[in-house]
């Protein structure tokens, strides 16, 4: 085997929309400048190292099915380090400048905690080496608190309070890590924070100790000086019949209840907001509403399919909309789009990472653009700042700025006219934003 990973795939390039290669770029134009940016700092992609380098592609009818020619099946440290540098090379040769990644995916987890503290170095020693290399950075790191035995009724919600304390110690060993591979954020996602019944469960209690372990958590980041930004990242069932940080609004809801907005935002992704029942447009619009949108997990659900299926985006209707909040946001700060997504059982061809990955880099440049355009042309920005010009002036500026009560505003409704509204024209600007897509 050629010392590459990848030996027959070259650095994908830009070619344009014109291009019938499938390894090379349509849309993705790193330096393009569009809304007074290069399209690659309005993304800040990154690669989800626990698919792109370690998912087998099973599903619950199937094992595994993927081919791998660089990793020899081992959980050995030695192919832990051997797997970084096929990493690198797939982020270098696709050109991203970011990855994720939860400790037990880089690193084998040992049969103890310090074991597993020590083989998580050793790998860290590997991505360190291969970050100075390449130049490509870490977006954020997390630990994974929810496939290990212990932690088959939760992490920080267990009802066992020496499973609290381990996964103390895991996220701990994780925060280190992140901080000294430059992570710009590290992030929390309670797979198992939830309950599969409430015939068994404390609800009050688990949400009390989930507050402790993240406040545990922002007292020891400032201790080591860890300047990233901490997330938060809603799902709402699947394993557990009910996860705890279910939707942007709960989410949002436990952070301000237990003193934590501010010190945590939040780390949005599709295929949850499917399962939530809602679009992602409206998770993002709610945690932008409340100032806590850092970052995005990029991939896409099947609304057939019950389940997260981390399918790769390609909606661009769905990347035009999350373009739209983000520019209007004013962009990613910390965060990033995190491609948070597999390939499909059906692809499992080192080759197919690249197509995956294209895709949908080719998606979200095309919603970029897309969005560009629609705040540019300006008429859906005008047409929702009319509907709301009432707010402006008059009693409405007055209830804003809270100069009016209950007897005021009875006072303004019996001296006035019947009130008069104006249709929502959602066909028209449904109409308005197809013109552009």
């Amino acid at each position: 085997m050629s010392d590459e990973a990848f030996p027959d795939i070259p650095k994908i390039e830009f070619e344009g929309p014109d291009s019938k290669n499938p390894l090379a770029f349509k849309h993705y134009n790193k330096d393009e400048v569009v809304g007074g940016k290069p399209m690659k700092d309005h993304f800040r992609f990154g690669v989800a190292y626990w698919h792109a380098m370690r998912n087998p592609l099973a599903d619950p009818f199937g094992g595994g099915t993927a081919e791998r020619p660089w990793d020899d099946g081992t959980e050995s440290v030695a192919n832990a380090q051997r797997r970084v540098w096929a990493a690198f090379e797939f982020m270098q040769k696709l050109g991203v400048d970011y990855y994720c990644f939860h400790d037990r995916d880089v690193a084998p987890e040992g049969k103890t905690l310090a074991e597993s503290h020590a083989n998580l170095d050793a790998v860290a020693d590997e991505l360190e080496k291969a970050q100075k290399e390449t130049g490509i950075k870490l977006l954020w790191g997390t630990a994974c608190l929810f496939a290990n035995k212990r932690y088959n009724q939760g992490a920080a919600t267990s009802p066992y309070a020496d499973v609290f304390a381990y996964a103390a110690g895991q996220v701990k060993k994780a925060i280190e890590v992140t901080h000294r591979l430059g992570g710009e954020g590290y992030t929390f996602w309670g797979g198992r924070e939830g309950y599969s019944t409430l015939w068994n469960t404390d609800l009050k209690r688990e949400l009390d100790h989930l507050a402790k372990f993240l406040h545990m958590a922002v007292d020891y980041k400032k201790k080591i000086g860890f300047t990233g930004q901490f997330y938060i990242e809603p799902k709402p069932k699947e394993p557990t019949t009910h996860q705890y940080d279910s939707d942007s609004a709960a989410c949002l809801n436990f952070l301000r209840e237990h003193g934590l907005m501010g010190e945590l935002k939040l780390n949005i992704e599709t295929n949850h907001a499917i399962l939530a029942g809602h679009t992602m447009m409206h998770e993002l619009e709610v945690a932008m509403a409340a100032d806590a949108l850092g970052s995005i997990d990029a991939n896409a659900g099947d609304e057939l399919i019950g389940w997260d299926t981390d399918q790769f985006p390609t909606d661009i209707y769905v990347t035009t909309q999350i373009m739209l909040c983000l520019l209007r946001m004013g962009g990613f700060t910390t965060g990033g789009l995190n491609f948070d997504a597999k390939v499909r059982r059906e692809s499992f061809e080192p080759v197919d990472l690249f197509h995956a990955h294209i895709g949908g880099m080719d998606a979200f440049a095309r919603g970029l653009k897309i969005a560009n355009a629609i705040l540019e042309d300006g008429r859906w920005v005008a047409f929702r700042k009319e509907r709301y010009s009432s707010w402006e002036q008059g009693i409405g500026a007055k209830i804003e700025n809270g100069e009016a009560g209950f007897e005021e505003l009875e006072k303004y409704a019996l001296e006035s006219a019947e009130p008069v509204t104006a249709s929502g024209r959602q066909e028209m600007l449904e109409n308005l934003i197809n013109e552009f897509i």
